[in-house]
């Protein structure tokens, strides 16, 4: 099996080289689990607003694992947060290949295949993916925040 945490690392590493990445993102990597977000968006202690994927014990047992937008406890307004999130961008998301819409702080979800053939690079597509979903992030704090 590939080591896990090395994807991880290089999955870091390829993202904060991104062009994209000096507008504010900030990457959590606790080795197989990684949080994708902006500094504005409460995640400083990682229970904020940002997109998430982890391969664990249980994940690679069942040979898939998550990515997901997380709305958690530090998010300001969460309900109302989440509840203005989903009229900006639900339509997109349904639209995605794979994506469902989840509850409470789980805003959406994709379940993948555990294939270590181009993970990294699968797992890049998905947070590029996801990054479409920041100013609907950042309009929907905004609402809440006024």
């Amino acid at each position: 099996m590939k080591d896990l945490k090395k994807i991880f690392r290089n999955l870091e590493k390829e993202m904060s080289r991104s062009s994209w990445f000096d507008d504010g993102w900030e990457i959590y990597n606790r080795g197989v689990y990684l949080q994708l977000y902006k500094f504005n968006w409460h995640n400083h202690n990682q229970e904020g607003i940002h997109f998430e994927t982890f391969i664990e014990a249980r994940e690679v047992k069942q040979k898939a694992f998550p990515i997901c937008l997380h709305a958690e406890q530090d998010c300001p307004s969460q309900k109302e947060f989440v509840q203005e999130f989903l009229v900006l961008e639900k339509d997109r998301i349904n639209n995605w290949k794979g994506y469902q819409i989840g509850e409470g702080y789980n805003i959406c979800k994709r379940k993948l295949p555990l294939n270590f053939k181009n993970l990294e690079q699968r797992l890049l597509e998905e947070f590029n993916r996801l990054r479409q979903l920041e100013k609907g992030i950042e309009q929907a704090l905004s609402l809440v925040q006024a």
